[in-house]
């Protein structure tokens, strides 16, 4: 299987913090079987689990804890390359997020990134790609790049309401509290943070509107969507803005950069309709969630952008004939018999 990569950015302050901790980076590097000299030749491609391993062993060996939320301090969007050029000049936060988890894969095979809005609150959830693994240091420096990115676009003095990781607290919270303020969580079910839907809603100040056609022009020129189509587009954003009901077609048509009138068609031409693809994705949602049975219906039907539990056991039912409860019994009843066991009935 071909493994992850991640560009050679991510490494940016790696050299430096080491050399003033009192350690030879080149050491570090070269034990884990990355060249030095890859850093010097920008956006080079580095394998993800060497870069974990990097920066697990550099944190272990000087002592520092704290390494990775170190070397994020005085990160901005042109961390991101490309994909911060085009993020910087969509017309609001929202948008330039939405951009930044659609092309995350141009920057970081890596990691998975994931907007959740319920409730006024808005949470960024960073996870590792399916078959990843990722320490400490590289969900710390993840969460701490991306908040530094986010408060790019935000008034001076922006901090989380909260920053959750899985991982247990260091001994000492100081940088921690100077990147991300007091309200720090460890032993969370998620890593990332949480904000007010309202940031998200903000004008963004670093937006040009006559340059914005070029960046994403030239973003799509260096990496287009792995499904690069209509039908393809508007399922990644419906996933990402139905939790908290805030899914709707001129929202989307917005964030894609165009009008409804062009959405529709667009979607006419693949033989959908905006309804007919926000049902595709719920159904695909909704299967995976009641199946695991990890969390309770009311928040499954939250997640889904539904206003209420009835709301959602209606909808479930007209989708696949039987209530969410009925499913869930059948899938594990399924789970538990053998092979060549008769079928319920």
């Amino acid at each position: 299987m071909t493994s992850q990569k991640v560009r050679s950015s991510a490494l940016t302050g790696y050299v430096e913090l080491t050399q003033s901790l009192g350690s030879d980076p080149d050491l570090f590097m070269r034990a884990v079987g990355i060249d030095p000299t890859a850093l010097a030749i920008p956006n080079t491609w580095l394998p993800a689990e060497r870069v974990d391993e990097l920066l697990e062993r550099t944190a272990e060996a000087t002592s520092c804890m704290d390494f990775a939320v170190r070397m994020a301090d005085g990160r901005g969007v042109s961390i991101l390359g490309a994909v911060g050029l085009a993020a910087r000049e969509e017309p609001d936060v929202r948008s330039a997020i939405a951009l930044i988890l659609r092309h995350m894969r141009v920057h970081n095979e890596a990691i998975q990134i994931r907007l959740v809005e319920l409730n006024g609150l808005a949470s960024l959830r960073i996870e590792p790609a399916a078959g990843m693994t990722l320490g400490r240091q590289s969900i710390e420096l993840v969460v701490a790049s991306l908040a530094r990115i986010l408060s790019a676009f935000l008034p001076d003095g922006w901090r989380p309401l909260s920053t959750c990781f899985v991982h247990d607290a260091p001994a000492t919270l100081d940088v921690h509290h100077r990147a991300f303020g007091t309200g720090i969580a460890y032993e969370r079910d998620f890593n990332g943070f949480v904000l007010y839907s309202s940031d998200l809603d903000s004008v963004n100040p670093l937006s040009d509107p006559m340059f914005q056609p070029y960046a994403r022009q030239y973003l799509d020129l260096l990496a287009p969507p792995e499904d690069a189509s209509a039908v393809g587009r508007v399922r990644e954003m419906i996933e990402a803005l139905l939790p908290g009901g805030k899914c709707t077609a001129a929202r989307i048509a917005r964030s894609l950069g165009m009008d409804r009138r062009t959405l529709h068609r667009h979607l006419s031409q693949a033989g959908e309709n905006y309804s007919s693809v926000v049902d595709s994705v719920r159904a695909d949602l909704a299967r995976r969630y009641v199946t695991r049975g990890n969390r309770n219906l009311t928040d499954i039907a939250g997640e889904l952008g539904f206003s209420d539990l009835s709301a959602f056991s209606r909808w479930f039912r007209r989708q696949f004939g039987m209530s969410p409860t009925a499913w869930a019994a059948r899938e594990r009843e399924l789970g538990t018999r053998s092979p060549g066991d008769p079928p319920a009935r």
